[in-house]
C-alpha cells in the first residue's frame, strides 16, 4: 500500500502578465507517514505539451522513494488550469514561467523547494535555481534545453506534421480540452520563429548555487548531449551528467528504474 496521499486543488495566484491574476491546477502528494517540516517540498514541472495528468503515477512514486512532500501543477494554459492568452510569446516565455512558479509557491505557503522538471519544465527549473539561489535546494532536469539546436527544431517540425495529419490533437484533448490549438501553436510557432533562433539561456546558469542532476536520453528526439555538456559547465553549483542508454525525451517513462535510482542516490548528497 502507497505511503501516501493525493489531493487536487485549485490555486488563485497574482501576476503581473495576467490581469486579476490566474487560477491553476494543483496536486498535493503527502505523505502519510510524519515528514520533517524542514525539509523542502519537491516541485515537477511538465513539458510544453504536459500537464499533471501525463506525469501519471511517477511524481508519487518518486516523491514517497525521496521522503518528501511534493506537488505537481499544470502551467497557465495546460490542463486543468485556466487559459492562456492569445498574446504571442516572447524570448523571455520561460522566464516568466520561472517567475510564475515562485508565485505559486507563496501563494501555496510552500518555501524550499527541489525542482524536477522535464524538457520546457527542466529550463524553467534551471531559471528558476538562478532566480532564487538560496531557496531552490536542487534540480534534476530531463531533456532540458538552454539554446537552440537544429535537432530540437527538426523535432517540433515533426510534431507539428503529427498535429496536422494524426489523431494526435484529439489525445492531446483528453488532458487540456479546448485549449489544445493555442497550446500547441504557443510552442510550436515560437520555437520555429525566425526570431527564437539564437535563444539562449547559458548565461543565466551561473547564478545557480544548488547541486543539480542533468538526465538526458541518448536517443532524445529534442536534443543531443551538447545540452548536458552546456548545463554541467555553466552551472553555479555542482552538476552531474546522466546519460541513459536506450531512452528518448521522456527518461522517467522509458527508464523509469534508472532515474528512480539516480534521484534517490543524488538528493541525500545534494540536501545535506
Amino acid at each position: 500500500m502507497s505511503d501516501f496521499k493525493i489531493d487536487l486543488q485549485r490555486a488563485r495566484v497574482p501576476d503581473v502578465n495576467v490581469r486579476g491574476g490566474m487560477t491553476l491546477a494543483v496536486q498535493r502528494i503527502t505523505l502519510s507517514r510524519p515528514a520533517d517540516a524542514a525539509a523542502p517540498t519537491m516541485v515537477f514541472l511538465h513539458e510544453s505539451l504536459g500537464c499533471i495528468e501525463t506525469w501519471r503515477e511517477f511524481p508519487a512514486f518518486l516523491a514517497e522513494a525521496a521522503g518528501l512532500d511534493a506537488i505537481v501543477y499544470d502551467r497557465l494554459g495546460y490542463g486543468l488550469s485556466a487559459p492562456m492568452s492569445d498574446a504571442p510569446r516572447t524570448k523571455r516565455y520561460l522566464h516568466v514561467e520561472a517567475e510564475r512558479l515562485f508565485a505559486l509557491l507563496d501563494a501555496l505557503g510552500i518555501g524550499d523547494v527541489v525542482l524536477f522538471g522535464h524538457s520546457d519544465g527542466g529550463s524553467i527549473a534551471l531559471l528558476a535555481a538562478a532566480m532564487q539561489p538560496t531557496r531552490v535546494k536542487a534540480v534534476i532536469t530531463e531533456g532540458a534545453h538552454v539554446f537552440v539546436e537544429e535537432e530540437t527544431l527538426e523535432g517540433v517540425r515533426i510534431a507539428k506534421a503529427l498535429m496536422a495529419k494524426t489523431d494526435l490533437p484529439t489525445r492531446l484533448a483528453r488532458y487540456h480540452g479546448d485549449k489544445v490549438a493555442r497550446l500547441t501553436s504557443a510552442w510550436i510557432d515560437t520555437w520555429l520563429s525566425p526570431g527564437f533562433r539564437d535563444w539562449n539561456i547559458e548565461a543565466d546558469l551561473r547564478f545557480a548555487r544548488c547541486p543539480a542532476l542533468v538526465i538526458q536520453g541518448e536517443d532524445d528526439e529534442y536534443g543531443t548531449p551538447a545540452q548536458v555538456d552546456s548545463i554541467v559547465k555553466a552551472w553555479g553549483g555542482k552538476a552531474e551528467a546522466l546519460l541513459l542508454p536506450k531512452a528518448r525525451h521522456t527518461p522517467h517513462r522509458e527508464a523509469t528504474k534508472a532515474v528512480m535510482d539516480a534521484v534517490t542516490t543524488f538528493l541525500p548528497r545534494a540536501l545535506v
